[in-house]
């Protein structure tokens, strides 16, 4: 332990220079809470124990958690501790390439030339297997390509790949050829000059300061350890983990089993490559209405038992040809026969010990889980028995200053001292911001829901001149207003957030003035500064829908009204303030929040929980007050923005 080592002073000391005498020289700006935050980090990372930071937009945690790390692996070296690397994890390839590009580049560059490091800080971002070129792989793929009418495109794709290993570097890759090159699940390769092998070894070499993976390699790692495997990532100095508010259900998934669409077109294209045509086509009829349901969202309030029924018939086709084909199937395409069978058995057949749901994946479709009832004793037995410390840090970790949710959701529940630190985003929600409350709000139950919602949305797009984000809680509340936004000719282009978000959000973007309706992951992630969204409408609080998760953590409760107080209500307002985020993203940002929901009206059952989970600022029913807000808060040119056509 560091105590041993009188070097409690002089860190906090550097994190004072760097944050109020470097970085400042360099065109940042001081922040005070920022460099609280920092000092926080550090403390957890000398005492060896676990932090918990919510920090609001704005506050910059990730230079508070790169400058505490940088800063304590500085003294670790001066205390003759080994030289590890940091690791951090974060759940999003964008923060992850702007740490590994951005944030480290210019840090590394700032105390390189002050000298408080002597070499730069250089980072590698770690990803699954499923990421790299397989050396091998691509030999045999070029060579069935030669002569072939491949496209011109593609095939150049494929011999780009003998210069570049991360495949997400790649353009005019098929999903099919990248499938067919990368990395297998068992990689058994033993070629001395392979680029993966050789990446792996410079990643243990302590050729790099800090490493950067996601959550599930995070947890793909410490599985592998508690079960005495060999570890996929280096040992760490400190774990930083990043939008941690995701970890639960990224634990979730990953200390279970999933099935979507993809897998089982995955399965069928390797039955049409090694020519067991029959069997391919066999299995694609009987997964043919599973597979399109699951090509779809989850529908509103739909539970496993609404896919469940599609089971029986893929279940005894895989059960006919992985008998018929055993021994003749080459090894890959066997174990992803066997996996898909036998995950389509667990899900038929059930298991008393696990839980099955369905929630959407990152394809715009749906996604069958079964998971371990005991969570929190899952993620107790691999992460929290670290000895390392842990700094898990998120805009969203705490409900106001209250992390239980968050606490019992996650499994800290141990022994290993916690600390809890909450920054409030130090924007002006009171100058910039305006939260409307409809001062006649539609019944959730009326008849004609759907056509109040959209006139409502058309009045206050027409205040704000578009420049609106709509989230909703589900598809089909989505839909529902689209078909009648688009029946009612609006002056401003509409776009629908589909299978396709990066092209959509590019379209949006190029479209200025624009509404975007959205939902699902577009609650969180999404960044907008400037006048792109100066108005985000909210039509219903974001409850989460019931399900077998929910149901069996509900046994843990005396009654319902424990568990809505406890459980319920925390997720909503987290879910509330990522929604949130997605208005206001710098400091000069102006915009008005419109929460629809009579359940928030002034006076409702909701309203109070609804305020907590919001940053302070007026509250409005008038839609002249919302109009006057813009006027006063825009200039001339947000006004002139083109419209449609």
């Amino acid at each position: 332990m560091m105590e041993k080592y009188n070097y409690r002073k002089d860190p906090h000391q550097d994190i004072d220079h760097v944050f109020r005498d470097l970085l400042p020289a360099h065109g940042m700006v001081e922040r005070p809470a920022q460099v609280g935050l920092s000092h926080r980090m550090l403390d957890a990372m000398l005492n060896g124990s676990i932090a918990l930071c919510d920090a609001g937009t704005g506050i910059g945690k990730t230079y508070a958690y790169l400058v505490a790390g940088v800063v304590f692996r500085r003294y670790r070296s001066r205390a003759g501790l080994p030289n590890q690397p940091l690791l951090i994890s974060t759940s999003s390839i964008a923060l992850q390439s702007a740490i590994q590009k951005e944030y480290l580049p210019l840090l590394s560059s700032v105390l390189l030339s002050e000298g408080l490091i002597s070499a730069p800080i250089e980072a590698v971002i770690r990803k699954g297997k499923a990421h790299y070129a397989c050396d091998a792989r691509l030999e045999r793929r070029v060579r069935q390509v030669e002569g072939s009418h491949k496209n011109p495109a593609a095939r150049q794709a494929l011999h780009t790949a003998w210069h570049v290993l991360d495949l997400d570097q790649l353009s005019g890759m098929s999903s099919y050829d990248r499938e067919r090159i990368c990395v297998p699940k068992r990689c058994n390769c033993r070629r001395k000059d392979c680029r993966y092998r050789c990446f792996l070894d410079a990643c243990q070499s302590g050729q790099y300061t800090v490493q950067i993976c996601n959550h599930n390699l995070l947890l793909a790692d410490l599985i592998h350890r508690s079960q005495k495997k060999k570890p996929l990532l280096p040992d760490s100095a400190a774990i930083i983990i990043d939008e941690a508010h995701k970890l639960p259900e990224t634990a979730r998934q990953m200390f279970g089993v999933t099935l979507n669409a993809q897998d089982f077109a995955e399965l069928i294209r390797s039955l049409h490559v090694e020519r067991y045509v029959l069997a391919a086509e066999l299995l694609s009829e009987a997964v043919e209405p599973l597979a399109e349901k699951l090509s779809l969202p989850v529908e509103e309030g739909a539970g496993f038992d609404a896919y469940q029924m599609f089971l029986e018939r893929p279940h005894q086709v895989l059960t006919v040809i992985c008998r018929q084909l055993e021994g003749l199937l080459t090894r890959e395409t066997w174990r992803l026969l066997s996996a898909v069978a036998s995950t389509v058995s667990l899900f038929y057949l059930g298991n008393p010990e696990m839980i099955f749901y369905a929630a959407d994946d990152d394809h715009g479709g749906a996604m069958l889980c079964g998971t371990v009832s005991e969570l929190a004793a899952q993620l107790q037995a691999t992460l929290w028995r670290q000895e390392q410390p842990i700094v898990l840090t998120s805009g969203t970790l705490a409900v106001g200053k209250d992390f239980s949710r968050f606490r019992t959701a996650a499994g800290l529940t141990g022994e290993r001292p916690v600390t809890e630190t909450v920054c409030p985003s130090p924007f002006d929600y009171q100058h910039n911001c305006l939260l409307y409350l409809p001062p006649d709000p539609i019944p959730l139950d009326a008849a004609d829901y759907y056509d109040r919602l959209a006139a409502q949305i058309r009045q206050l797009a027409a205040a704000s001149h578009g420049h609106a984000l709509v989230l909703f809680t589900s598809y089909f509340a989505m839909s529902a207003v689209k078909e009648r936004l688009q029946a009612a000719a609006l002056p401003f282009p509409v776009f629908t957030m589909g299978k396709r978000p990066a092209l959509t959000l590019a379209a949006f973007r190029a479209a200025p003035g624009s509404i975007l309706l959205a939902t699902g992951a577009a609650w969180e992630g999404l960044d907008f500064a400037g006048d792109g969204v100066s108005l985000l409408i909210i039509p219903r609080l974001p409850f989460a829908y019931p399900d077998a998760v929910k149901e069996k953590e509900r046994e843990d409760y005396p009654n319902l009204r424990e568990f809505l107080r406890s459980v319920v209500v925390p997720e909503m307002q987290i879910k509330l303030r990522q929604g949130f985020g997605r208005a206001i993203r710098t400091e000069t940002d102006t915009c008005v929040v419109a929460v629809l929901d009579p359940r928030a009206a002034r006076g409702r059952r909701y309203f109070q929980s609804m305020a907590e989970a919001l940053p302070g600022m007026p509250v409005t029913g008038s839609l002249r007050a919302v109009e006057h807000f813009y006027r006063a808060h825009k200039d001339a040119g947000y006004f002139r923005l083109p419209n449609a056509g």
